[in-house]
């Protein structure tokens, strides 16, 4: 009998539960549902994420760079590249973010930051600029050094990179590629992504797979469809691609994305006013119905923001975008008016 009752619980799939995870909207940063989401955790190679952003906003990535002695210094996860080979830094970007190369990592902080120390300055400069208060790097591989310190993080923090990250054409477009070929002066490659959500849920736009043996498994992620837009991330998650998966089928299934106002012409109480972007939101039925659509005029007009329009959700700001209004166009003078002003005739004007 406790043979049958040890086969039959062996076959029940068990769901393994992150330690810490969260689902958040990529379009305004709330928070869809989590767990531990400002607790501090080992981040591993997610850790990468951060590294591409800045090597993207501070270098033109059709640059071509030769791999010095520093690559030496790497282990773990690479792609391989070798001293005195010449490649670009576009190419080793795919490099960091499909197969998860240390020596690439190592190759961009050396070329961006000028060392590790440097590189790791721009990481955390980046991250206070987008507001993650409870992170800190310290390489730009994610590895940990020999006193097990590595690069830290919590899985609202990780969202709010992701969230920023994805924003970015370049970033989005290397994070989404499944595969990718090189030719250098010394080699040819084909990287596959590591990120099997790519392949597995058509909705998965990128992200960035991470595993060391005290972080365990990390795992941040991106998906989009129809016009909703979420990130999820996970820390110590065995079963990190299902769940993934899973909350990002529940967050489709409850919410919707809800067009507010257009991009344009907007009528308010003064005239010509407009908006440079739509303004969307999304959220579950309870939610839009509780939704608060506020507008607030300037008391003085200095420049040509004249108000905002306020979204906000059980007295929480979701959104605040700017009204413009168009300058008045005095009318064109005619020929005539111009003719007989030249001429001194004013009062046949």
């Amino acid at each position: 009998m406790k043979k049958i009752i040890l086969i039959f619980l062996l076959l029940i799939p068990l769901k393994v539960k992150a330690s810490a995870y969260i689902v958040m909207d990529t379009d305004n940063n709330r928070v869809i549902e989590g767990n531990n989401i400002h607790a501090p955790y080992l981040i591993a190679s997610t850790s990468k994420i951060m590294t591409a952003l800045v090597v993207i906003n501070n270098t033109d990535i059709k640059n071509i760079i030769k791999i010095n002695e520093e690559v030496l210094k790497s282990y773990g996860s690479g792609i391989y590249v070798k001293v005195g080979e010449r490649i670009s830094i576009e190419d080793l970007l795919y490099g960091l973010m499909l197969r998860s190369g240390n020596d690439a990592a190592i190759a961009l902080a050396d070329y961006i930051g000028g060392s590790m120390e440097g590189f790791s300055l721009m990481m955390n400069d980046t991250a206070k600029a987008i507001g993650m208060k409870n992170t800190n790097f310290i390489n730009s591989h994610g590895l940990e050094n020999n006193k097990n310190e590595g690069n830290m993080s919590t899985a609202y923090d990780m969202a709010l990179l992701s969230s920023y990250a994805i924003q970015n054409d370049i970033y989005k477009k290397i994070s989404g590629t499944k595969k990718h070929s090189v030719k250098t002066n010394m080699n040819f490659y084909l990287w596959h992504n590591k990120n099997k959500l790519l392949s597995s849920y058509k909705y998965c736009t990128g992200g960035k797979t991470g595993f060391t043996k005290l972080a365990k498994r990390t795992l941040v992620t991106t998906a989009s469809k129809d016009n909703m837009n979420f990130t999820v991330v996970t820390f110590k998650d065995g079963n990190d691609f299902n769940n993934h998966q899973s909350y990002y089928e529940k967050a489709f299934k409850n919410h919707k994305s809800y067009t507010i106002y257009n991009k344009g012409n907007i009528e308010t109480d003064l005239s010509n006013t407009y908006i440079e972007k739509d303004i969307k939101v999304t959220l579950t039925k309870s939610e839009f119905n509780r939704l608060k659509v506020d507008i607030k005029y300037n008391k003085q007009n200095v420049t040509k923001i004249v108000g905002h329009i306020n979204l906000t959700l059980d007295g929480t700001e979701l959104e605040s975008v700017p009204i413009l209004q168009k300058e008045k166009q005095e009318k064109k003078e005619s020929f005539f008016k111009k003719f007989f002003r030249k001429i001194g005739l004013k009062w046949l004007i």
